[in-house]
């Protein structure tokens, strides 16, 4: 992913009102991420651990959707498996994520995220899901990115259409 500034992720947003993007949390540390290594950027909102946002690249264009992480289950010891990039997580490491469809009939889409939204970097191995995180496949990295966007791109035509 390109390296993109705080006006254009305010701007890039498709499923907030304007008083809504001027107040999310953009994150403060968007000069040192790791652009080359990410898919799409993903952050928690640091006042509120249930909302969420997603930008990426989508229909040629920048786009953010804002999401909302369902409150975890106490005691949820299970695997659980992220939807963009099938990286697997015990406890509260996959978390439900909605998010508000754009054409305003009130209706939600909802999918299983790594509720930390650092998919690209578990990809890479950059960051460590822990003992069977990654599930062994024959694909090649580019092959993985590859799916991870097209579910990506998946999502956010189930949140625009």
């Amino acid at each position: 992913m390109r390296k993109i500034s705080e006006s254009e992720i305010r701007g890039s947003f498709v499923n907030c009102t304007k008083g809504e993007v001027k107040r999310l949390a953009v994150p403060r540390d968007l000069a040192t991420r790791p652009w080359d290594d990410l898919d799409f950027l993903g952050w928690q909102d640091p006042a509120s651990p249930h909302r969420a946002y997603l930008v990426a690249e989508h229909g040629g264009r920048l786009a953010g959707v804002a999401l909302r992480r369902a409150t975890p289950h106490a005691g949820h010891a299970r695997r659980s498996m992220c939807s963009l990039c099938l990286t697997t997580h015990t406890g509260d490491g996959v978390s439900l994520m909605t998010a508000r469809r754009t054409r305003g009939d009130g209706n939600s889409v909802g999918a299983y995220i790594c509720t930390d939204l650092a998919c690209s970097l578990y990809l890479r191995g950059k960051k460590d899901a822990g003992l069977g995180g990654l599930i062994h496949e024959s694909l090649t990295l580019e092959e993985k990115i590859s799916r991870t966007a097209v579910n990506v791109t998946e999502f956010f035509q189930k949140v625009t259409s």
